[in-house]
């Protein structure tokens, strides 16, 4: 199994915008859902967004509707997404996986911290 690669977050005040990236494979982008999850501390892990493997429909968790945008580079294996008019209440360690859950490993995440 290829391990997911997230990066491009980091510390930004409220307001700002942050594009994070997941680096996979072909054959995991284009046999599954992907999504974006973050897990904040005493918090359990968040659905954030997802996107569909061929029709690439987005869903979003109310709590970024109108905030964030998921999209994918199927030439590339890479996920982003777009946060915009980031809130403190969206820090978090973000990571990237497949939706629903197949037990595919988790990488280490990308940290985001939003002060206010």
């Amino acid at each position: 199994q290829v391990q997911l690669v997230e990066s491009g977050g980091g510390t930004v005040q409220a307001g700002e915008s942050l594009r994070l990236s997941c680096v996979g494979n072909q054959r995991l982008f284009s046999r599954n859902t992907m999504a974006w999850f973050r897990l904040a501390p005493g918090k359990q892990r968040e659905l954030v967004a997802s996107i569909t493997s061929t029709t690439l429909t987005p869903w979003y968790a109310d709590s970024v509707k109108g905030r964030f945008t998921i999209s994918k580079d199927s030439a590339t294996s890479t996920m982003y997404l777009q946060m915009t008019n980031l809130k403190p209440e969206d820090s978090a360690l973000y990571h990237c996986n497949p939706f629903p859950s197949s037990g595919y490993p988790f990488g280490q995440g990308t940290q985001v911290i939003v002060s206010a």
